[in-house]
């Protein structure tokens, strides 16, 4: 679909039961007391950081008319894996992206954003009704990036202590979410070096990983941050959910991190649908998304993907788009 600048709103203007739908998916088992409860202390900690999101992220929750819409709106809880690399003629730069997540729905769901209206130009973002970040899109004839989950810092190597110990550490910073700044990227950024720049400087409230292709072939890198340092990785290689750089530690996310990553070096970055580079460990009972793009060429290709019975499989058909 075809949006403006505030695609949030207007994809959940023009695909509300879709995001019923997902909401479904996302909040079952989750009381309504236990919701109302995360969207306080969730929209308190926007109004305290003075998120340029909040009147947007309000919108979307009136609309909604449901506890959930702003818990949701930060939450960062998944995995992914990611490679970028030089497409097969050695033309451009291509970024293959799969999406994990433990929410359901979020396969059968997802949709392609066309964002017109920014003052450097399109891009398309695959995204879901009413979600305010980006964590994958395109833009044509400047850079195609994703984001990755990070490793979890181990303070006392308690799984949960540490993971409540991070929460409080975002609840003390003033920046933007990973996935805020990666649309402000897209929003503001002319070019693959801008783009790089923004997301290896630009302070953020937790650790991130992004991954990032150019047009020209040589345009690639992976950029490891923590809230305000970052380690930058050039050229053809990929990304999970555990850290690249020397010395710095922290608790794999996701199923078989290394063993995704190490798969993902050896997938072809052809425009090709069939996928048939997506078995397992990189293809897990979390996978929801798959993605290819190239920038320099203005296209994508991806699908969704959902776990059925005792296996994962297309929830969508394959897409295909030629910006």
């Amino acid at each position: 679909m075809q949006a403006g600048t505030a695609f949030p709103l207007e994809t959940l203007q023009q695909h509300e039961a879709r995001a019923h739908a997902l909401m479904d998916c996302a909040t079952a088992g989750v009381s309504q007391r236990t919701l109302r409860a995360l969207d306080a202390v969730s929209r308190r900690w926007l109004v305290k950081q003075g998120n340029a999101l909040l009147p947007e992220i309000d919108a979307i929750a009136e609309r909604l008319g449901r506890p959930g819409a702003y818990f949701l709106s930060v939450n960062y809880e998944w995995g992914c894996t990611c490679r970028v690399a030089p497409s097969p003629d050695g033309r451009s730069a291509r970024l293959v992206r799969v999406l994990d997540w433990v929410t359901g729905g979020l396969g059968r769901y997802v949709l392609a954003a066309h964002v017109v209206g920014g003052s450097v130009g399109p891009f398309v973002a695959l995204t879901w009704p009413g979600y305010t970040g980006v964590l994958q899109a395109m833009a044509p004839g400047r850079f195609s990036a994703a984001l990755n989950q990070a490793p979890m810092r181990q303070h006392t190597g308690l799984f949960h202590l540490d993971w409540a110990l991070g929460r409080a550490r975002v609840w003390r910073l003033n920046h933007p979410t990973p996935a805020q700044l990666l649309r402000r990227v897209f929003e503001t950024a002319a070019d693959f070096a801008e783009a790089k720049r923004l997301l290896a400087e630009s302070p953020i409230c937790a650790p991130a990983i992004f991954s990032i292709a150019g047009i020209n072939a040589h345009e690639t890198a992976v950029i490891e941050r923590t809230e305000t340092d970052a380690r930058v990785h050039e050229g053809n290689t990929t990304a999970a959910n555990h850290w690249q750089a020397p010395g710095w530690r922290g608790l794999a996310r996701g199923n078989d991190s290394p063993g995704r990553a190490c798969g993902m070096h050896g997938v072809s970055t052809e425009m090709d649908t069939r996928f048939a580079w997506l078995r397992p460990p990189i293809l897990n009972w979390n996978t929801r998304l798959v993605m290819i793009a190239d920038a320099r060429q203005g296209r994508l290709v991806a699908q969704g993907f959902e776990p059925q019975a005792d296996t994962v499989l297309p929830a969508t058909a394959p897409l295909e788009l030629a910006v």
